[in-house]
């Protein structure tokens, strides 16, 4: 019994250690946000929180126009997080439901070129999205967001593990593919679709290099590049007291998305680790 009080003692010991490993850099940065720019570059650094943080938010909201970017933001978010939804949804339900030929070769084609990073694909898509007229647009920053390896790997797994004895009884009850996809397949995903949601809107909401690329107006620049523009400073050095303010609103939205989702993510994820 001792040696088992000893064991849990120094379990929590290391996770309370790793938790504040992980949470200090958010501390300081809310930190930083609560001081003037002279406290923020003080040595040794201030480590209890000031009282500049409301000024230092509007300041932050104001220089960038932080709502057109958030808008934005949460308008790609959104809309690539539910396409990818859809498109997963209904790939992984024809490799798993469909026989048809060249099937097991389009399956890993799919997973191979949509695993290649944005950077190799970066030019030949500027160009076609140059060659549509669709920069500046919200389809150039959505719709080549669609496909979805993750998803597609997510859900196909997933209508593995549901028996056949199911889609038999389907069928013979006279129901459509479709039918059965959106009367019996999809009820039982909600967990998957929540774990999916909140991954790909937490990556959207990141999303920098592309909306960078594909984007010159400023009316349709996000969350990310408004941070980015915050380091530009009149004072010549940068100002990390507006910086942090800044991080701190930009990092709301995907944390909200989090809280409220967070059981379902938690299970889809625990799901696919257990099989």
């Amino acid at each position: 019994m001792k040696r088992k009080t000893i064991q849990a003692v120094a379990t929590h010991a290391i996770l309370l250690i790793t938790l504040a490993l992980v949470a200090f850099p958010m501390y300081y940065a809310f930190v930083m946000a609560t001081h003037t720019h002279q406290d923020a570059y003080a040595f040794p650094p201030i480590l209890s929180p000031g009282r500049e943080l409301w000024n230092n938010l509007k300041e932050a909201w104001s220089r960038v126009n932080m709502e057109t970017l958030l808008k934005n933001s949460l308008i790609i978010a959104v809309v690539v997080s539910i396409g990818k939804i859809i498109f997963s949804i209904l790939a992984a339900f024809a490799f798993t439901h469909f026989r048809f030929r060249g099937s097991w070769f389009l399956f890993p084609l799919c997973m191979v070129t949509q695993m290649m990073p944005l950077p190799v694909r970066v030019i030949p898509l500027y160009r076609m999205m140059a060659s549509w007229g669709w920069l500046n647009t919200y389809r150039a920053l959505t719709i080549p967001y669609f496909a979805s390896t993750t998803g597609i790997i997510l859900f196909r797994q997933f209508y593995l593990t549901v028996p056949q004895e199911l889609a038999d009884a389907a069928r013979v009850d006279g129901t459509t593919a479709l039918q059965y996809l959106w009367h019996v397949l999809l009820p039982l995903s909600w967990t998957n679709i929540a774990a999916l949601l909140v991954i790909e809107f937490v990556y959207m909401w990141n999303e920098y290099l592309w909306p960078n690329i594909a984007t010159t107006a400023a009316d349709m620049r996000v969350a990310q590049i408004g941070l980015r523009m915050l380091y530009t400073s009149e004072r010549g050095a940068a100002e990390w007291n507006i910086i942090m303010a800044g991080l701190l609103i930009i990092m709301l939205p995907p944390l909200v998305v989090l809280i409220l989702f967070r059981k379902q993510f938690a299970e889809g994820i625990a799901m696919q680790t257990t099989k």
